[in-house]
């Protein structure tokens, strides 16, 4: 069978799909990609076909990060809000033309498109176009539902986010309509996730059920549509990380600190404050650069930096984990069964960093809001010894990582041959 993934955003939204791209090449299948175009040699690494789609992140996601600093810091400054959510929002609706271009040419001739979060209604117009199956993939559960808002009641909860869905439709519609009509298909008459689920699509969920108590139960109506498998990671080595084993091997096990996709606006504050709070607390620290630039910044004897480590290899080794909240590293800390603080920096990182919070597994706070002293005691808060427990016995219900890749395979091979068939 011929399938083809499309996923735009940072490495955390691409890498799933990569991981299941190379599970269905491995076995047998013809695998296309569509990915950014700074991505395209990271999908082709892992011995996949890929084409650019969209625009290079970086400049998205830095301003991505400014405007949700700005929101949940200073929500009232509304002029400001509204530039920075230009510079969000302009630049991803100015390649729509091309990705549609990109995407109808990739999936002719499919057996089933599958695509991220991130343009979703984009994908779901070319797979009724063609009228191929769909299926999508959410790292959190982000269809209307009870359990994600948990601080409102569970109809509240859902009213707002299938009203927030209606918003974000009406704020895109005009240039879903453009695609939409030069693919010859009728207006749009509601949100894309509306559509997906009318059409009986297959809506993955890439975390774990154990994260949402109740969830499954609520969305038993779809009939397996909404199936869980936990979060989709490829656990690749690095070049780093028997240096980085030996170095936590000479030592106390250190705490780590990584901030993903999202560059630190300091380098030099940002590493001052972790020293500073892990020295006060007779600790070390492992600080994973990521796309921060930390080079020329002071260095400590109690702090390691390193470019890139494989988290699954090293988080198990480590006291705690310290990150931005992706769903990606969210989840290798939940399987390593250490305690979490997620410091996030957009809406997805901070609702990741609410749930962490209410499983007991750890904590979270807005990096914008993160200084010394407020460091120093979110670490006292999950060093204690019922957090490191509870982390512990979590670990035992999490997924596997390669179980839930061939989970993932599974149902988009059986969905294909099913809608193949009917």
């Amino acid at each position: 069978m011929r399938f083809v993934l499309a996923s735009w955003g940072s490495r955390g939204d691409v890498e799933p799909c990569v991981a299941v791209g190379r599970q269905l090449l491995c076995r047998g299948h013809e695998v296309r990609m569509a990915v950014p175009p700074d991505l395209v040699g990271f999908a082709e690494s892992a011995g996949l076909a890929a084409v650019a789609y969209g625009l290079e992140r970086q400049a998205w996601l830095d301003a991505h990060r400014n405007f949700w600093t700005c929101f949940f810091g200073s929500f009232w400054r509304i002029q400001e809000l509204r530039r920075l959510w230009r510079e969000v929002w302009e630049p991803r609706t100015q390649c729509r033309g091309d990705m549609s271009t990109t995407l109808t040419s990739l999936a002719d001739g499919a057996d089933l498109l599958f695509t991220g979060l991130v343009y979703q209604e984009l994908a779901a117009n070319v797979a009724e176009y063609y009228d191929i199956p769909l299926a999508t993939l959410h790292y959190f559960p982000i269809r209307a539902n009870g359990q994600l808002l948990s601080f409102l009641p569970a109809p509240l909860g859902r009213f707002v986010m299938t009203v927030v869905d209606w918003l974000s439709w009406r704020a895109e519609k005009k240039f879903e309509d453009v695609q939409r009509r030069e693919l010859g298909l009728p207006k749009a008459t509601g949100p894309a996730a509306r559509g997906i689920a009318e059409r009986g699509s297959l809506e993955i969920q890439g975390y774990d059920e154990v994260c949402f108590p109740g969830l499954a139960a609520e969305w038993a109506k779809f009939d397996g549509l909404r199936p869980f498998v936990g979060a989709l990671t490829m656990e690749l080595p690095t070049d780093a990380d028997e240096e980085v084993a030996s170095w936590i091997a000479a030592g106390t096990p250190p705490i780590f600190f990584g901030f993903g996709s999202m560059p630190v606006e300091s380098a030099a504050d940002t590493l001052a404050m972790i020293s500073a709070a892990c020295a006060q607390l007779g600790e070390r620290a492992l600080v994973c650069a990521g796309w921060s630039d930390f080079s020329g910044v002071p260095r400590f004897e109690h702090v390691k930096v390193v470019g890139a480590v494989s988290y699954a290899a090293i988080f198990p080794a480590c006291r705690a984990v310290v990150h931005h909240g992706g769903a990606g590293t969210t989840a290798t800390g939940l399987r390593a069964g250490v305690p979490t603080l997620i410091l996030s920096t957009d809406l997805d990182q901070t609702l990741w960093g609410a749930r962490v919070k209410r499983l007991k597994v750890g904590t979270a706070r807005r990096f914008s809001r993160t200084t010394q002293e407020s460091l120093v005691a979110d670490l006292r808060t999950i060093l204690a010894p019922h957090y490191v427990a509870r982390a512990r016995e979590f670990a035992t219900r999490m997924s596997k990582s390669a179980d839930s890749v061939a989970a993932a395979a599974d149902l988009m091979e059986d969905f294909a041959r099913l809608r193949h068939v009917g």
